[in-house]
């Protein structure tokens, strides 16, 4: 079970949705708009989708605003094609959401998703996304080696994988295991609610992902 604290964009008490928030979010079109204005290649606009469902699969589960905090996982890469260094991403991507009309929550949650810029994750929401993130990505990786896809995915499958070093390298096995931490989830638990939140659009993932919504 989720351990929910208090805080910005929380699930606990009665501050989870964006009218209890006291805020306003441009919406998910808006934030497709966004994500594909500045994003042309497949990969990162399926892994925007992916995070997206993973963010959504959660704050239905805890009872928060899924279209908030959806769109922070749409929009938690957006900058990455055209601001490609960490000392770029996610920091100059924040003056772009200002711009946009997207609130402080959604900016500090996306700066809190990426280690290297100091910002911690508190709320629940931005545990979230630091959680959500890298382990989307590496679900769909081992998707995509399957001939089956998602179908049959297990915890155990995507386990193994994790301990193969050499097997999406990229994704850091580190934010992975503290992602669970934050979370208070089993790493088994997490894998299994994260594939089961992405599995309904798995085979557009592991696809062409261009002209997908």
């Amino acid at each position: 079970m989720v351990q929910w604290v208090d805080g910005p964009g929380t699930v606990s008490g009665m501050t989870h949705t964006v009218e209890e928030l006291g805020i306003e979010i441009p919406g998910r079109a808006a934030a497709w708009e966004l994500l594909t204005d500045h994003t042309t290649q497949p990969g990162l606009v399926g892994h925007a989708r992916a995070v997206e469902a993973a963010m959504r699969w959660y704050a239905k589960r805890g009872g928060a605003d899924e279209e908030l905090w959806g769109c922070v996982g749409l929009l938690h890469d957006f900058d990455w094609e055209i601001h490609p260094t960490l000392e770029q991403h996610p920091a100059d991507g924040a003056p772009m959401l200002r711009e946009a009309g997207w609130p402080e929550l959604v900016v500090r949650a996306i700066q809190a998703h990426a280690p290297h810029t100091g910002v911690e994750p508190e709320s629940d929401l931005e545990k979230t996304l630091f959680a959500c993130d890298e382990l989307s990505g590496f679900v769909v990786a081992v998707a995509r080696m399957r001939p089956e896809g998602f179908a049959g995915m297990t915890p155990k499958s995507v386990t193994k994988k994790l301990k193969t070093a050499s097997f999406a390298a990229g994704v850091s096995r580190e934010d992975v295991d503290r992602g669970c931490e934050l979370l208070g989830l089993a790493k088994s638990e997490h894998i299994a609610n994260v594939v089961e939140a992405i599995t309904p659009i798995g085979d557009t993932l592991i696809g062409d992902v261009t002209g997908a919504r």
